[in-house]
């Protein structure tokens, strides 16, 4: 059985003004994601600033979390790293926590050949008892997990179970689907290819847009499990240029925004992230009025 299908939500980190994480915001966005029908939340991701996390914040953030949701959706804790030993402790301490199942990005910087992908998913995997999905994002990573090596995975070992592809690369994403024999939770990793992803067989997206438009996104693949392609295709073409909007910078920059001008109050930025510069910012409010966001 899948960790969840439909729409989870790569959640942000809220912060305070000096930097320090705000749980209390952070509580907040959760239950504005569960009242919004969000499928999952999805808590240190790319999205919620992990990179720049402490090992105490990043646990604290995951342990938060699945205390706050308390089961009422499954929580999926980002535990990846570029060294294998660090991406098991922080499984293991999820695990620990509560979380549903783990997100494990591929090995940034050092990147690691094929092989050593196999090895390193295989360790980190094996040293937990919940599901894990395997996050491809070569853009940010420098590393792309190949569709032989995804099935390799798959195939054997039993708690890898799926696949966040954010290649954007469909032509690589029916590849992998066609080498598992279907045998895979396929996630979008990009809002904008959310219904060309599950026309490959997906299951539903891991989402920025979430952050902002919670229902909406869960409609998109709602829709399009029920049978509605034509609904679920409607909904994503209305919301393609906002989504272009919310990376017309690096992630998770326009998104902390967006929830700025929203009321939100989930703070700013952790260096080298900056703030959003005026000219998209002013871009990014005009899609979120045409939307009725703000």
């Amino acid at each position: 059985m899948a960790i969840f299908t439909g729409a989870g939500v790569a959640i942000v980190t809220p912060m305070k003004a000096n930097g320090e994480v705000n749980y209390d915001k952070l509580g907040e966005m959760i239950e504005f994601q569960i009242a919004g029908g969000t499928d999952a939340i999805i808590i240190c991701g790319t999205t919620g600033e992990a990179s720049t996390l402490s090992h105490e914040e990043h646990l604290e953030c995951i342990r938060y979390t699945t205390a706050k949701v308390a089961k009422r959706i499954p929580v999926v804790a980002g535990t990846g790293s570029n060294c294998t030993e660090t991406a098991i402790y922080l499984s293991k301490e999820a695990e620990k926590a509560g979380a549903d199942g783990l997100l494990l990005v591929t090995p940034y910087y050092n990147k690691a050949t094929q092989k050593g992908l196999i090895a390193h998913f295989t360790e980190t995997a094996k040293s937990v008892n919940i599901p894990a999905i395997l996050y491809n994002v070569p853009s940010r990573t420098g590393c792309n997990l190949l569709p032989a090596t995804v099935a390799s995975l798959v195939k054997n070992v039993d708690n890898i179970v799926g696949i966040k592809d954010a290649t954007g690369n469909i032509s690589q994403t029916m590849q992998t689907m066609q080498l598992c024999q279907g045998d895979i939770d396929l996630y979008s990793g990009n809002d904008d290819q959310i219904v060309p992803v599950m026309a490959a067989g997906g299951i539903g997206v891991i989402s920025v847009l979430s952050n902002i438009a919670p229902k909406e996104t869960h409609d998109i693949c709602a829709k399009f499990a029920s049978g509605d392609a034509k609904g679920a295709l409607a909904l994503q073409l209305k919301y393609l240029n906002l989504i272009n909007a919310l990376f017309c910078e690096v992630n998770p920059i326009p998104v902390k925004a967006a929830l700025n001008l929203m009321g939100k109050e989930v703070g700013p930025l952790r260096l080298p992230l900056t703030e959003m510069e005026a000219v998209n910012k002013e871009k990014l409010a005009e899609e979120m009025r045409k939307v009725g966001l703000i």
